[in-house]
């Protein structure tokens, strides 16, 4: 099992995970052309996806998502909200399952369980990615940690989760006030302190990756996101990796 990120952050995201030969890619925020650039950049081609899965329906998430199914006619698997809040926008296409944010469904040889999450989105939910042994979970766009987060998400073999921003960055940034409120809300987005406190409350046993996830450019920066992870698995901050805007970051194998 293994996984891998086209890119990271409020211009765009996405997550290729792939189990044998299935590959499924969770979210795509970006133009089709500049996700098939990333797809090659990871050696993959879109007509090798097996599935997309999508979180929400903001933009930085979803943008990307029909364009490429109905291209390359790849099926597409997301929340009645969110389907209902782009509903124009997939019209037409094939292949949707909308999903019920608290039952596991496979694709193909990958096992995903979804679970909802509190932000400012119509039914957004995060997953969990299995191959039945090996769990990769995943956390972004969620404003704060709930017990039923926690529980999922523990006993996980790799995590990639959101670290956001800084409170005292976020705090005296440019950021106009009701922006302000609502990126550190409690339906906006995990700041580094928060990310650091969830998960030194999971079990973290079998942790083989840990990933800092959609940091803001503005209100974050890569140390103090890896020196809040890193705090916490008491390891060297080199050991954590963050995922970036403009690369992602490249494949990594659970053993």
């Amino acid at each position: 099992m293994r996984f891998a990120s086209l890119g990271s952050g409020s211009e765009g995201n996405g997550l290729v995970v792939q189990v044998g030969a299935n590959c499924v890619l969770m979210d795509c925020g970006f133009s089709l052309n500049e996700t098939l650039l990333r797809l090659e950049r990871l050696g993959m081609a879109a007509n090798s996806l097996s599935g997309i899965v999508v979180t929400h329906e903001h933009g930085d998430h979803i943008d990307g998502v029909a364009r490429l199914a109905r291209k390359f006619g790849i099926p597409v698997w997301l929340t009645h909200g969110t389907r209902h809040a782009r509903r124009d926008e997939f019209d037409g296409v094939p292949g949707i399952t909308e999903i019920n944010p608290h039952q596991a469904f496979s694709i193909g040889d990958i096992q995903v369980q979804p679970y909802l999450v509190p932000h400012d989105a119509a039914e957004p939910v995060q997953f969990v990615f299995s191959d039945g042994t090996r769990r990769l979970g995943v956390l972004t766009d969620a404003g704060c940690s709930t017990p039923h987060i926690e529980a999922t998400l523990s006993g996980c073999h790799a995590l990639v989760l959101e670290c956001n921003h800084d409170t005292a960055m976020l705090a005296n940034g440019t950021y106009p006030a009701s922006l302000k409120q609502r990126v550190g809300g409690r339906f906006g987005h995990l700041n580094n302190a928060d990310a650091a406190a969830l998960l030194r409350r999971l079990d973290r046993r079998w942790l083989q990756h840990v990933v800092a996830a959609h940091l803001s450019r503005s209100n974050n920066t890569p140390q103090l996101a890896m020196r809040a992870l890193s705090s916490v698995l008491d390891c060297d901050e080199s050991w954590i990796t963050v995922a970036t805007q403009e690369t992602g970051f490249s494949w990594r194998e659970i053993y």
